[in-house]
């Protein structure tokens, strides 16, 4: 294990994201958020501070590989090389009663840009950095809405996204399976956020415990499964 973890958060200015931080940041890593724009890491950093020095920010759009590139670049120049890396990152574009038939190419497109590829895109940059020294946690912000499972009607660009992103983490776990990096999915399930509205039953506290503790898996923990509440579930 590097002596000093460093972490990214995508989408680390608010949410689950922003709640992930600040619990990683009480376990003494340091913890690189990236948000869409300088104003909104400004914010985002300010209010993280409060709770240690062990917090900086830059500007990332996953859906540009030349600003994922760049992020992992100032982010491996100036703190070192990530141990840590959370795609949190993610958008619902569409509404919940939304039917394929009825969901246009761009809608499909611009989800997939983000929940897919950009988690791809952060993979890319990021697992080369974690082969050096042979450690590595990669977790995935899924959604129970992305279980084969148990999937159902509604939301089919995002849904579809999820059920993709839930197969990259199988793909990428077994790649990298003789490197000690661990790469996981987990829903955090209905959680209170500006995604999820302010009816939902589950805090942003709870939404991210299970994120955080993938995030500090031991050399021995499990690698290419599907969590909720720190408990593994089917795809």
């Amino acid at each position: 294990m590097p002596a000093k973890r460093i972490a990214i958060v995508t989408g680390g200015n608010r949410g689950i994201g922003h709640e992930i931080a600040r619990q990683l940041m009480k376990s003494d890593v340091f913890v690189v958020i990236g948000c869409r724009t300088e104003a909104k890491c400004g914010v985002a950093v300010d209010a993280l501070s409060r709770g240690g020095n062990n917090i900086a920010g830059y500007p990332l759009d996953v859906s540009d590989t030349r600003s994922v590139r760049s992020f992992v670049d100032k982010v491996a120049r100036h703190h070192g090389a990530p141990a840590i890396l959370v795609n949190n990152a993610g958008i619902y574009p569409e509404a919940t009663e939304s039917r394929v038939a009825d969901t246009s190419t761009s809608v499909w497109r611009e989800t997939f840009e983000t929940n897919l590829f950009g988690a791809v895109r952060m993979c890319r940059e990021v697992v080369p950095l974690m082969r050096k020294p042979r450690y590595g946690r990669i977790v995935n912000i899924s959604s129970g809405l992305g279980q084969l499972h148990q999937m159902g009607e509604g939301s089919p660009a995002y849904r579809v996204s999820k059920a993709a992103l839930n197969a990259l983490t199988k793909t990428l776990a077994a790649e990298v399976a003789s490197d000690g990096i661990l790469v996981n999915s987990m829903s955090p399930g209905w959680v209170r956020t500006d995604m999820g509205g302010q009816d939902a039953p589950r805090s942003a506290e709870e939404g991210a415990d299970t994120a955080v503790w993938l995030s500090l898996l031991p050399s021995n923990g499990p690698t290419g499964q599907f969590f909720s509440d720190r408990k593994s579930i089917p795809w």
